[in-house]
């Protein structure tokens, strides 16, 4: 039993096909889809997606998004969204210094403070994500 998803980023399609689940992180916590699911529409956090098909299972970090399910077709209209493969650690580790950085400062906006918080979120979830085995 299977359904159709897309994933779109910005810049390009980053997956398409059929699927026997997806589980995605949602902003109210996380959730899965199966085929049949009632229609949905659905903001998503800083996270990991996990798609199953047959055996297999694919994964992506996220920063966010969008994500619509309704007569066995979903698609994922991601912020950014990468592949375990696509994670450049290095940069990741530098982001994750740069905000914790921000965040040490006495006079920021809470506006530069929530930046540096979601930053530092984003830049967690990719060093996580790339390093898990």
């Amino acid at each position: 039993m299977s359904f159709n998803i897309e994933i779109v980023s910005p810049v390009k399609m980053v997956y398409s096909g059929e699927v026997n689940s997806v589980s995605i992180p949602g902003t109210s916590g996380s959730f899965q889809v199966l085929q049949n699911h009632a229609p949905l529409i659905s903001t998503f956090s800083v996270g990991k997606i996990k798609i199953e098909k047959d055996s297999e299972i694919i994964e992506f970090s996220t920063s966010g998004g969008v994500f619509e399910v309704k007569s066995n077709k979903a698609i994922v209209l991601a912020e950014s969204i990468e592949s375990k493969d696509e994670v450049n650690i290095e940069r990741a580790r530098q982001s994750k210094l740069r905000a914790e950085e921000i965040l040490k400062m006495i006079e920021i906006t809470e506006d530069e403070k929530d930046d540096a918080k979601l930053a530092l979120q984003r830049a967690i979830n990719r060093i996580k994500f790339k390093e898990k085995s």
